[in-house]
């Protein structure tokens, strides 16, 4: 048994190849999407095998680097950056098909967001994408999936990956004009239109709000996780970011 990093308090495993990670009530309604995915010829996700008699998912283990923060030098590569604009694009692209199977009654962590074009991942950054060297190959952890539009994963996706963060976030990387350069490049790629770029900087601005928010009701809910987040000041760093990007809104929203 190997222990990985990430999840809801590192309780996720490798066992005999596959992963074992924490379930939620959602979790069985994820397995039957991400079958679907695959079904219509989507590789760039772990195939769910089912569940161990402690109630731990199973999914197939990806083989890869996944970088968390601070960011590998390949994490950070352009190269990267269009193939994870390529994923996004693969992965939503494949999801479409599986939006008239809905029944309005399915399980999901986060919730629905009209209009429902996709079933976005909700959490699309590079702690959760593996990497082959400098391409991007597969997304893991689907807790988060959720109906929804394009630009809700989309412009989170921004955030993460141009990255659109203040200069005093460490997380960040690249100066003003690199940012501004991989965010239109990062539309470019997965093939935004100029109409589905309208207000895109706004939406990831609200997308960061929704962000605490979340944070602060899971903490108080007793979310241990969150609790600590919130002790650590993770949330002060997203609002910082949202101050960042509602004084710089409209110059990035102009290159993009």
């Amino acid at each position: 048994m190997e222990y990985l990093d990430g999840g809801r308090s590192n309780k996720i495993a490798r066992i005999d190849g596959a992963v074992h990670r924490p379930a939620g009530a959602w979790t069985p309604h994820i397995h039957t999407f991400l079958k679907h995915i695959r079904s219509v010829g989507f590789t760039g996700a772990p195939e769910p095998i089912g569940f161990d008699a402690t109630g731990n998912e199973i999914v197939s283990y990806i083989s890869g680097e996944v970088s968390n923060y601070p960011l590998s030098a390949a994490a950070t590569s352009i190269h990267t950056l269009i193939s994870a604009a390529e994923l996004l694009r693969a992965y939503h692209d494949a999801t479409v098909s599986f939006i008239p199977e809905l029944q309005g009654n399915e399980s999901w962590l986060l919730p629905v967001r009209e209009p429902v074009e996709v079933i976005c991942h909700g959490d699309y950054a590079p702690y959760n994408v593996v990497l082959d060297g400098d391409r991007a190959i597969a997304i893991i952890d689907f807790d988060t999936a959720h109906p929804g539009p394009r630009a809700w994963d989309i412009a989170y996706a921004l955030y993460r990956w141009s990255p659109l963060t203040s200069p005093n976030n460490a997380d960040g990387f690249g100066d003003e004009t690199e940012k501004t350069e991989r965010c239109r490049l990062f539309c470019d790629i997965y093939g935004l239109s100029k109409e589905g770029r309208v207000g895109l900087i706004s939406l990831v601005v609200e997308r960061l709000r929704y962000l605490v928010a979340y944070m602060q009701s899971e903490a108080k809910a007793g979310n241990e996780a969150f609790q600590a987040n919130i002790a650590d000041g993770h949330h002060l760093m997203y609002l910082a970011d949202i101050d960042y990007l509602k004084t710089n809104c409209k110059s990035i929203q102009a290159a993009l």
